[in-house]
C-alpha cells in the first residue's frame, strides 16, 4: 500500500547500506528504522500505526505550527494575543530604541471601533506630583505612594528564579512595584530589595498551616518585611476566573514545593474558594484582620468581575461595616501569563473594559469611591492602554505580559509545559541560562519608564496636567455609521445613586440581589 511506502524505501535503503558497507548510512537510518518498527506495532496512535516514520511530520508541523504562522504569516496587526506591532513597542522601549514610527499608520483608521484620543490646540504637561498616587485610605497607617505602572501577579513557580530576579531587580532601578503572584515573596523577590505587592490566594502560600489555612503569625512575620508594601487577596484571576490556580507538576520542584509546602511531583492547584470567608462581610473582616497583622499597611483584593450582584454585595457589606479595602484591581478575562483550562480562557469573566467601568460606577453609586483606588490588569502593554483604563475609573495600572516580553518573552506560548525556550517561564535551570539578570532587569526598568513617559505626552496633548484628570469624554470610536463619536458608558452611575433609591433599570436586578450577609443572589 502507497502509505507505506516512505518505510519500505527507508528499510530498502538500510539493506543496501549493509550490503554495500555503508555503515555511515546505515547509522543515519538505523533509529528511522526502529521508529518505523515501532509504529507499526504501538497501538496508542492511529496515524504512526497507518504512516510509520512519515506520520511523524504531522507532530513535528504541530509543534512549530505557532512559530511559523507567526513569523511568516501574519500580518503586523492580526497577531494574538499580541500582535507584531505591540511586541515589537515593547521590545523596541526595553532596549531604549527608537520607537517612533515611519510612513504613517497601518490601521485602518475608518474601520468600524477605531479608537483615538482627543488631542488640545493647548497641550499642557504633566506634573510631576502627578506621576504617582498615594495608595491607602483613613483606615491605613503605612500608606504606599505607587507608580502609575506596576508588575502584576506573576508567582515564583510561573516564572523561573532568574525572571523573579530579573522583574523584582527592575522594579527597584525603576521605582515601582513588583507583585508576587499568588506563590507567596520568595528569596527572590526579597534580594534586590524591590518594592513587594504580596498576593494572597486560597492556598495561602507562605503563610498557611499544614492544613492548609490561614496562619496569622506567620502572615504577620512576613507581612512586617520593610518590601512588602501593600497586600492583595486575589478571590478570582482573568485567565480562570472561578478556577484555583494551576502549577503543573513539571514545575513544582523540590525549592518550591518547600516555599508553598505541597507536595513535590504533584500538580499544585489552589481551592477555587477562601476556606477564610464564605461571605462579603467576612470578606471585609478578613481585610481588617490583614490590616492589623501587617501594623496598618494597604489591604485590598483583586477580582474579575463575574456575578455583578457579588460585587455591590460587597459595597453593601462596606456600608454596613464601614470596613473599606484601600484598593481594588480589576483583572480582565484576557489576562493571563499561566496554564488554564481552555473553556475559562475563552468563556468564563469579563474583558477588563466592561469589569472596570462596571466596578468603578458601582463604587459611585455606593458612595464608596473616594475610599478606594482602582487598579487594572489585562492586556496593558502601552501608553494608550493605561490612558483609556484611567478613563474608564483605574488609578494605576499592572501588566504581566508586557514586562514579560520585556524580559525576552517570544510568545511562543510554552508557559505550562515548562520548555519555555527564554527561560522565563520555566524550573528548568538549563533553560534559566540564557536569562541573565545583570541584562535584563535594565530592559524591564527601561519598558516601565517609557511606557509611562508615552502616558505622560498623551496626557498633555489631551490639554490635561494629570492622567486622572483623564475621561471618556476625551476620546472617540467610529461607529457603524462612520461617525466618530464621543465614548460613553450606559453603566454611568452619580455619586450615591444606588443608596439613595434612584436605581435605573439596568443597574436595579443585580442592585436587588446583592446581599453582603452572603455571595448567593438575594432573591
Amino acid at each position: 500500500m502507497i502509505r507505506f511506502i516512505p518505510f519500505s524505501l527507508l528499510s530498502l535503503g538500510f539493506l543496501i547500506a549493509i550490503v554495500f558497507g555503508s555503515m555511515l548510512w546505515a547509522a543515519v537510518l538505523l533509529p528511522l528504522i526502529l521508529i518505523g518498527l515501532w509504529d507499526l506495532i504501538q497501538t496508542g496512535n492511529s496515524l504512526y500505526r497507518n504512516y510509520p516514520v512519515v506520520g511523524h511530520i504531522r507532530g513535528l508541523s504541530e509543534q512549530i505550527r505557532p512559530q511559523i504562522h507567526q513569523y511568516f504569516v501574519e500580518s503586523d496587526t492580526e497577531g494574538k494575543p499580541f500582535d507584531r506591532v505591540q511586541r515589537s513597542l515593547v521590545y523596541q522601549r526595553a532596549d531604549n530604541k527608537v520607537d517612533s514610527l515611519p510612513f504613517g499608520t497601518e490601521l485602518d483608521v475608518t474601520a468600524v471601533g477605531y479608537e483615538s484620543l482627543n488631542h488640545s490646540i493647548s497641550p499642557s504637561a504633566v506634573k510631576e506630583h502627578n506621576r504617582r498616587i498615594d495608595i491607602g485610605n483613613d483606615q491605613c497607617t503605612q500608606k504606599y505612594s505607587s507608580s502609575l505602572l506596576n508588575i502584576s501577579a506573576m508567582s515564583f513557580g510561573s516564572l523561573s528564579a532568574a525572571a523573579i530576579r530579573a522583574l523584582n531587580k527592575g522594579a527597584q532601578a525603576g521605582g515601582f512595584a513588583h507583585d508576587t503572584g499568588e506563590g507567596s515573596p520568595s528569596q527572590y523577590h526579597l534580594e534586590n530589595e524591590g518594592d513587594i505587592i504580596w498576593e494572597i490566594g486560597t492556598g495561602y502560600f507562605g503563610c498557611r498551616t499544614v492544613s492548609g489555612d490561614f496562619d496569622p503569625a506567620v502572615f504577620s512575620e512576613k507581612a512586617a518585611l520593610p518590601q512588602v508594601k501593600m497586600i492583595e487577596i486575589k478571590l478570582s484571576q482573568g485567565a480562570k476566573p472561578g478556577h484555583g490556580g494551576i502549577l503543573p507538576a513539571a514545575k513544582v520542584s523540590p525549592e518550591i514545593a518547600e516555599i508553598r509546602g505541597v507536595a513535590l511531583g504533584q500538580d499544585c492547584i489552589s481551592p477555587s474558594s477562601h476556606k477564610s470567608f464564605d461571605s462579603p462581610i467576612g470578606l471585609l473582616n478578613f481585610v481588617q484582620q490583614l490590616r492589623e497583622l501587617s501594623l496598618g499597611k494597604p489591604v485590598g483584593f483583586k477580582l474579575c468581575i463575574g456575578h455583578r450582584w457579588e460585587f455591590l454585595a460587597i459595597c453593601k457589606a462596606m456600608i454596613t461595616t464601614q470596613i473599606y479595602p484601600d484598593f481594588i484591581v480589576i483583572d480582565g478575562k484576557e489576562g493571563g501569563t499561566g496554564a488554564a483550562p481552555p473553556e475559562f480562557v475563552d468563556h468564563v469573566g469579563m474583558p477588563l473594559r466592561g469589569g472596570l467601568t462596571f466596578a468603578h460606577n458601582a463604587l459611585i453609586g455606593t458612595g464608596l469611591r473616594q475610599h478606594i483606588q482602582l487598579g487594572a490588569s489585562g492586556k496593558v502593554v502601552s501608553g494608550y492602554d493605561i490612558a483609556m483604563c484611567m478613563a474608564l475609573g483605574a488609578n494605576w495600572c499592572n501588566s504581566a505580559r508586557g514586562f514579560m516580553m520585556a524580559l525576552g518573552c517570544l510568545q511562543s506560548q510554552k508557559c505550562h509545559t515548562n520548555e519555555c525556550p527564554v527561560g522565563i517561564a520555566t524550573q528548568d535551570p538549563r533553560r534559566q541560562r540564557g536569562l541573565v539578570v545583570e541584562e535584563k532587569y535594565q530592559r524591564i526598568a527601561n519598558f516601565q519608564r517609557h511606557t509611562l513617559e508615552s502616558l505622560f505626552e498623551l496626557t498633555a496633548a489631551a490639554g490635561l496636567s494629570s492622567p486622572q484628570q483623564l475621561s471618556l469624554e476625551h476620546f472617540q470610536r467610529r461607529n457603524p455609521n462612520g461617525d466618530a463619536i464621543a465614548l460613553q458608558t450606559h453603566l454611568k452611575l452619580n455619586d450615591s445613586e444606588l443608596v439613595n433609591g434612584e436605581i435605573s433599570d439596568i443597574w436595579r436586578t443585580p442592585w436587588q440581589y446583592a446581599n453582603p450577609d452572603s455571595f448567593k443572589p438575594a432573591r
